[in-house]
């Protein structure tokens, strides 16, 4: 027999959502907000030449940059007030979390501190974003200016306007993405990335297109992208969705007069816990490379280091050395960060602490050992599949001739884009089982006092 949460979710329809007024308050905070953001994207920082930067920018797009405009919907292409975009909140956060496993400090606020521990730490990854940023838009900021043309008046009022500029951008979008987050539906910053994604994939496509039409490609490399994306969405619907469940078994206990207790539940453990963080790593880790050479002109590189220039070249989108060391990238990142999310000996702690326990198996150590092998294989599945669905896009790049748009087809970019939607709209529907369950309550309150 159902549950009363399955049957409530069975009879959600389009009446329900119509009833549903702060789910709509919620959602037309969250698309004022992304429309905010998408202004910011066109707004340029003061004081430069925005021709010879798009010029410039041409010949950067196989580096990190191409990747964080792709993230940040063109915003870095038009050196825009947000072409940081979130990503130094991305980058704290990260590094927050890697610290709060191994810093024993911050390690007991994350176990023991609970709501306050945790805006404790909140705090820490607040000003770790404004140092990262203030260190990237430095760079930034010495970079543009190094450029001949790009900066219009250069000097020590450029330099500085750029840093606060670039600096607020992005704590702006910090701020707006927690605002999403508190007061509308779904993640934040994670709706933001996923924004700027999808406010760059038409260009993608035109541009795609145009390139067909006057026999820059082959045309059939528009189907292919295409069926290509098609297929990947459907791969990473059916993985994201996938999890093995562990029985959980719960011994009955006799209270008073009463026997309680004796109840099962699931231990949920998805295939891919690691998420869109390792792709996202190696990237950024295996652009880095690329990006710094294409500041460096060939001549001036002493003899010993003639040979980072093909090397370079060897790392770029499309190339088999890129392809190698990127997937060997991913593999890492999932093992490394699954065991980062997920302790097993804090789930088997957890577990024995309320009487649960997996049935054949003793709690403790034992459960946890348990917990660690199925993870484990569990985590060789998870990432020979974003692995895969990372790599097929780069095979394209090989052969298609239209590197930006297999970038925006395939890959990270769509991995990040099905995940948010799923995450999107599992929060709607639970804000639709929660107001049903509301409406249920106000009913037996009106039948209780009319009897």
């Amino acid at each position: 027999m159902a549950s009363a949460a399955e049957q409530l979710a069975a009879n959600m329809n389009f009446g329900a959502f119509s009833k549903a007024t702060e789910l709509h308050k919620r959602i037309w905070f969250t698309l004022i907000a992304l429309v905010v953001y998408r202004i910011g994207t066109y707004i340029p920082i003061p004081g430069i030449n925005p021709d010879v930067f798009q010029e410039t920018f041409r010949q950067q797009t196989q580096g990190i940059l191409g990747m964080v405009n792709m993230f940040s919907g063109g915003a870095v292409e038009r050196m825009a007030i947000f072409a940081l975009n979130v990503m130094p909140y991305i980058s704290a956060s990260i590094i927050v979390q890697l610290m709060g496993s191994v810093y024993p400090p911050w390690e007991k606020l994350r176990k023991e501190g609970g709501e306050a521990g945790r805006k404790q730490l909140n705090q820490y990854t607040r000003y770790l974003t404004v140092a990262l940023a203030l260190f990237q838009s430095t760079g930034i900021a010495f970079s543009l200016q190094a450029q001949p043309g790009v900066v219009d008046v250069p000097g020590p009022v450029f330099i500085a306007s750029t840093i606060v500029v670039l600096t607020g951008g992005t704590m702006f979008l910090m701020w707006l993405g927690e605002q999403i987050t508190a007061r509308g539906v779904g993640n934040g910053v994670s709706l933001i990335i996923f924004a700027g994604i999808v406010a760059a994939l038409p260009i993608s496509v035109w541009n795609l297109l145009q390139q067909a039409q006057v026999g820059a490609i082959s045309a059939i490399v528009p189907f292919a992208l295409t069926l290509m994306a098609v297929v990947v969405v459907g791969a990473i619907v059916f993985m994201e969705r996938s999890q093995r469940r562990l029985l959980v078994q719960y011994p009955k206990r006799q209270v008073g007069n009463r026997m309680t207790g004796g109840e099962s539940s699931f231990l949920p453990l998805k295939i891919n816990t690691a998420g869109v963080i390792p792709p996202i790593f190696a990237s950024s880790l295996l652009l880095l490379p690329a990006t710094a050479a294409g500041f460096i002109k060939p001549e001036t590189l002493p003899a010993w280091a003639q040979w980072l220039p093909e090397v370079t070249r060897q790392l770029q989108h499309g190339q088999p050395m890129f392809m190698l060391v990127y997937g060997a990238l991913i593999v890492f990142f999932c093992f490394f960060y699954t065991s980062i999310v997920f302790n097993p000996e804090d789930t088997a702690e957890n577990l024995r602490k309320y009487g649960g326990f997996l049935p054949g198996i003793r709690p403790g150590k034992r459960t946890a050992e348990y917990l660690d092998y199925v993870l484990s294989r569990l985590t060789v599945i998870g990432a020979g599949y974003i692995t895969a669905v990372c790599l097929v896009p780069e095979l394209l790049v090989g052969f298609s001739g239209a590197p930006n748009a297999a970038r925006a087809l395939g890959g990270t970019s769509i991995l990040i884009v099905v995940s948010v939607t799923m995450d999107t709209v599992a929060q709607i529907q639970s804000h639709l089982l929660a107001h049903q369950y509301e409406g249920l309550i106000k009913k037996s309150k009106l039948r209780g006092g009319r009897r």
